[in-house]
Order: C-alpha cells, then sequence, then structure tokens
C-alpha cells in the first residue's frame, strides 16, 4: 500500500461514518417536519388557530436540528476538503471517495434531497395558503372600511367636499371627527 493510499483510509472509513451518522440524523428531522408540516396543513384547514399556536416549540426544535444538521454537513465539507476530498456537496464528495462506501451512500443521499424536495413544497403550499388569507382578510377589512364602495378610503379631498367626505368615510372611523 503507498503512503498516498494509506493517508486516505482514515478518511474514507470516517468519513463514511460520520456522513452516514448524518444522513441518519437529518433523516429523523426531515421526517419529523414533515409529519409537523403535514398536522399544520390540517390544522390550517380546520382554522384551528389554538393547536396551531401548540406546534411552534416542536417546530422550533425541529428548525434548530437542522441547523445543527447543515452546520455539521459544511464541517465534513470543510473536512474533506482540507483532505484532498473534493465536492461542494456530500453527494460529490462521495462520489470522489475511491471505495464503494461512497456509492453505498447515494441512496440515502437521495432520499434526503427527495425529503428536502418534498419539504420545500410543502412549506410553499402553506406560505401560498397563508398569503391568499391574508389577502383576503385585507379586502375584506377595506370592504368594511368602505362601506363597500369602490372608491379610494383615503382621499387628499381634491374631488370631494366635506360633506360627500363625512358621508362616504369608512365605518370603522368615527363619524364625529
Amino acid at each position: 500500500m503507498t503512503e498516498s493510499e494509506n493517508a486516505t483510509l482514515p478518511l474514507e472509513s470516517s468519513w463514511d461514518a460520520e456522513v452516514a451518522a448524518l444522513l441518519e440524523r437529518l433523516s429523523t428531522a426531515q421526517s419529523g417536519l414533515l409529519s409537523l408540516l403535514a398536522s399544520k396543513r390540517a390544522l390550517i384547514m380546520q382554522k384551528d388557530h389554538q393547536a396551531l399556536e401548540l406546534l411552534a416549540p416542536e417546530e422550533a426544535a425541529l428548525s434548530a436540528e437542522l441547523a445543527a444538521c447543515h452546520q455539521q454537513r459544511e464541517g465534513l465539507l470543510a473536512r474533506a476538503a482540507r483532505e484532498g476530498l473534493p465536492g461542494k456537496t456530500l453527494t460529490d464528495a462521495c462520489e470522489n471517495l475511491p471505495n464503494k462506501a461512497g456509492k453505498a451512500l447515494s441512496k440515502p443521499l437521495a432520499e434526503a434531497r427527495q425529503r428536502s424536495e418534498l419539504i420545500r413544497h410543502e412549506c410553499l403550499a402553506q406560505w401560498v395558503i397563508v398569503q391568499r388569507t391574508v389577502l383576503h382578510l385585507s379586502q375584506m377589512l377595506e370592504i368594511v372600511a368602505t362601506g363597500g364602495r369602490t372608491k379610494p378610503t383615503y382621499d387628499n379631498g381634491a374631488s370631494q367636499s366635506k360633506t360627500a367626505m363625512r358621508a362616504s368615510s369608512g365605518s370603522l372611523m368615527d363619524k364625529a371627527v
């Protein structure tokens, strides 16, 4: 065995084990987040705001765990770069391993990537739902504020007299003012 092969063996065995441990940790966190997002979706549909609030601590814990996984990933990539294993992603670095263990990690890496896409999709869908709800509520407030009229709620007064402005003021405002 040459000196360069001998120097990479500890990296390979250690690298494989550390990446596998990270992927297991990441899988647990991602699965937990997918489960939480499914619960959140159901609660949004049920309009159960109190139960949604109760999910916040679990969501924060999962977020912290995912951040820790990201930090661990960055540390592994930095270590791999220092030790001569090129790659901008764990997949790239594992593909550059000379042994078969790197290839064995390709399936768990692909599964983690797929769960990540599912999480992004679910988060985007929930964001859209919440944004549409906020838009709907703002439109409802506009209807209440204008009394259902199509004229703007606030005007500089150039086109209306003070009497006409009082008559068209919103129902949320004190008419005595």
